[in-house]
């Protein structure tokens, strides 16, 4: 039970639910794969155990949920405080995922991240920062600092085909039943050797992380057609 912090003490960080997010992946897999047609590739280049930063393009709102989905292990997302409004936010807190508040550095969420991966969890992150193009064009720094504060290797995923085609029934989700493909790259390590976290150590780890995310895009559509 969640207790409430007494008057004039700090508030307390609740550490995301390990049980949580994987009851959370048990609902994405019924979802994803009950609605749509998921085509996993690569899904063995995720490290078994240990921590891991999933870094994933963000073109659409099903992404999230589809590499819930379908990733091999329970994933615990940074997603943005307005999604946690009403009922949603505390189904959201208990399958383990992360509230963030955009607008400024927010270190309950980042106490949080570094608790999942400290823990040896995974750590899902949209590293444009919101919805757009979805192609890894203008990268925050916040993976950097993820991945090099950790030491978590990084591994690519490339969401295709949740925004070809609109749905009949629903216009903002891909048809029912269409395919959408799901690309893990290699896991890689972001930081140099020594783990320094200067200014200029998390601008160059920036650079290297978008080469390799943009790269792996490039190969996930020629992998899969799209």
């Amino acid at each position: 039970m969640r207790r409430h912090p007494r008057r004039g003490e700090a508030s307390r960080q609740v550490t995301p639910s390990e049980k949580g997010a994987a009851v959370g992946r048990g609902i994405g897999i019924g979802l994803m794969y009950g609605l749509w047609k998921p085509r996993v590739l690569g899904a063995w280049r995720v490290p078994a155990s240990g921590p891991v930063i999933l870094a994933v393009n963000h073109a659409h709102n099903l992404d999230g949920p589809m590499l819930m989905g379908t990733a091999p292990r329970p994933v615990h997302f940074l997603i943005k405080k307005e999604a946690f409004i009403g009922p949603l936010g505390p189904f959201l807190e208990g399958i383990g995922q992360l509230k963030v508040d955009r607008s400024a550095p927010d270190r309950t969420a980042i106490t949080g991240a570094l608790e999942v991966l400290g823990g040896g969890g995974v750590l899902g992150i949209f590293p444009e920062g919101t919805r757009g193009e979805g192609d890894f064009a203008s990268l925050r720094a916040g993976l950097a600092y993820f991945a090099v504060r950790s030491g978590a290797p990084i591994v690519p995923v490339a969401v295709l085909g949740s925004t070809e085609r609109r749905g009949r029934l629903i216009k903002a989700l891909p048809p029912l039943r269409s395919r959408v493909d799901v690309v893990f790259g290699d896991a890689f390590e972001a930081g140099e050797p020594g783990g320094r976290r200067t200014r200029k150590a998390l601008d160059d780890a920036t650079v290297r992380i978008q080469e390799r995310l943009t790269a792996h895009l490039e190969n996930a559509k020629r992998l899969t057609g799209r």
